[in-house]
Parts: structure tokens; sequence; C-alpha cells
């Protein structure tokens, strides 16, 4: 008898982004007309959408155009969806799907791409390192409510979280490392500050039992530990706010300000993103690029996000490989559950 071989769909949950100038309201629409990111029921949430993406879109169009008038995004995650394929092959047949929330492809097309394949198993990888309900569980309810309309019943397993994973981490240390030594020029006693910067969010959802800060302190440390910084010589800050909500910090412009007081260099980490996009390469390579030399900043060096990086491709793989060795519904990189207890908004709530 022939040997069956196991058809493996595995889904890279991203954020999307623009294509092109006349997809910037669309997709600003989009984004605000999720519930996890305007709590409120409709039709208020449709008004405020339709009003906050009329209004903001002009500004975003700007950004856009310095990076060609679209978004790079969803070129990256195909090329780490066909790097992550390629490792995996020896699974059997494995397609990896790149499913965007808030613009195309969407839940809807990727599920009938996926039915179309008809896999034996789906593996949900969200390509933020970091849980939290308005990215990861966002994209996850938006797969689910899909899937249930399309009829698409496949064993399915969400990868809710890896902060810590040794790819992951060591790909980033690896580039910090060199972005260290780029800032510091060479010159003793030019110790540059690592600011490892993450998108923000506002303090009522961290309210809420939302993991995502937590996490995020725990990528810087262990890329720490592993360069062996010293505590003073780090820090973790946040980035693109928007509205009037309080956030989390402290921000990035403000420990950039600080850098620039106490006249030492900086080394700016993405630490929660794993493409470039318009908050690397627009917020940080140009606006605060900017305003690190209107400060004085001695100097200032951005790294780039893993990428493709084998080590980050294979700490992906190796996630999947996990998965597809258990059952059940979530994992975390190391088990059922890693949130706290209190954390509510953790996907799995049985563990």
């Amino acid at each position: 008898m022939p040997k069956i071989v196991p058809k493996i769909a595995v889904v890279l949950f991203n954020l999307g982004g623009p294509d092109r100038p006349d997809s910037v309201q669309p997709f600003l629409f989009n984004l605000f007309y999720d519930p996890a990111i305007i709590a409120l029921p409709n039709p208020f949430r449709w008004l405020i959408a339709t009003l906050v993406s009329r209004r903001r879109a002009p500004v975003a169009r700007e950004i856009y155009e310095h990076i060609g008038g679209g978004s790079p995004l969803l070129a990256n995650t195909q090329a780490q969806a066909a790097a992550l394929a390629a490792v995996l092959r020896d699974l059997g047949e494995v397609r990896v799907f790149p499913c965007m929330r808030y613009w195309h492809p969407m839940s809807a097309d990727v599920v009938a791409a996926v039915q179309a394949f008809a896999p034996d198993r789906v593996i949900l990888l969200p390509l933020y390192p970091q849980f939290s309900s308005t990215t990861t569980a966002s994209s996850d309810r938006a797969w689910r409510q899909a899937a249930a309309e399309a009829g698409l019943s496949v064993p399915t397993q969400l990868i809710c979280c890896y902060p810590t994973e040794a790819g992951f981490v060591s790909s980033i240390a690896e580039r910090t490392r060199h972005g260290i030594a780029e800032a510091s020029g060479g010159m003793a006693g030019q110790q540059p500050r690592v600011l490892f910067s993450a998108h923000g969010l506002p303090k009522k959802v961290v309210a809420r039992g939302d993991p995502y800060p937590d996490q995020v302190e725990e990528t810087a440390a262990a890329i720490a530990r592993l360069l062996e910084l010293r505590a003073e010589d780090w820090v973790v800050c946040y980035q693109s706010r928007v509205g009037p909500l309080e956030w989390i910090g402290p921000s990035t412009d403000a420990e950039l300000r600080r850098a620039g007081a106490d006249g030492v260099p900086v080394v700016v980490v993405p630490i929660a993103f794993v493409s470039e996009h318009s908050e690397t390469l627009v917020e940080l390579d140009i606006e605060y690029r900017r305003l690190a030399e209107e400060i004085g900043i001695p100097r200032y060096v951005r790294v780039a996000t893993v990428g493709t990086d084998a080590a980050f491709i294979e700490g992906a793989a190796a996630q999947v490989r996990a998965a597809l060795a258990e059952e059940g519904n979530v994992r975390s990189q190391s088990g059922p559950r890693r949130c706290a207890a209190d954390q509510s908004c953790c996907p799995n709530k049985a563990a």
C-alpha cells in the first residue's frame, strides 16, 4: 500500500497593511471596526470606525508615501511563509498560508484556500510573539468564525505565544550585538543604551487581564541575559500611541529624550515586530531618527526585524512540530499555559 502523506496547513497570522493609497481608508476602517480595538456595540462601533478612518486616512497616506505608497508586510510575510514551508517539508505535504487581520488576504479567503487544500491538521501561528487580546486573540476569533461559516472542521491548534523562544531571542540578540558595536563606534566608554521598543497598548486593556506587557518584558530580559547587558544599559519602551487613552509606558520618544539628556548613543530594537512595516520603516527609521538628531543623541542605530533569519524560522518550525505532537486547541511555547492566574485574557482558560 502507498504511504499516506499527512497534509498540514500552517496559517501565519499578521496585521496586514494597505497595498496602495486608495486602500488606506478601508484598511483603517477594518482596524477600528474590530471589537478588540473599539469595544462598543453597533451601530456605535461602525460610526466611530467610519469617522476615525476618514480622519486618519490622509495622515496615514503620507506615512505610506515614505515606503512606496503601501505596506510591505504581505510580501515579508509571504517570504516567511516560504522559508517556514521549506524547513517543514519533512513532515509531509505542508503549505503555509499568510492570513491578515485587516487587509487582504483575510480570514474568509484564507479559510477557502485551506479548505481547498484539505489538510489533516491546521496550526495557527501568529507572527505576534507576545500574546495580546488585541492581536492574536482577535486574529484567532476572526479565523474561527470564518472557519465555522465555511464548514471547515479540521483539528486546529493555536500557538498563542512564544516570547522567549530560543530561535526568536537569539536572532534578535545577534542583530542587537551588531547594533551595539555600531552605536559604540569602537570607542571605549561609549556604552549605548538599548531601547527594546514594542507596540503600545492602552492601560485599560492591560487592566482587563492582558498579558502582553509581561511577555514583552520576558522577551527583553531574555535578550539582555544572552548579551550580558547591565540593568542600566537597557529599557523596555512602547511606541505607536494613538488617541486620548492612557497608554502603558515608558514611551519610546520619552526614552529617547532621556538618552539625549544623558548624552548616550541608542540602539533601538523592535521586539514585538518580526517583519518590516510602517512602524519600523517610518516611525523608527524616520520619525524617531529625526527626533534623536534634534535632541543630540550621539548615534542612533535601529536593529532590523528578524524577517526570514534562519534561527527565527527554525524556532517557528519547532513550535509547529511541538503543536503537532500534542492535542488540544491552544498551546504556548512551554505547554498549555504560561500566563499568570490573574491574566484572564489567556486563551487557554482550561489550563
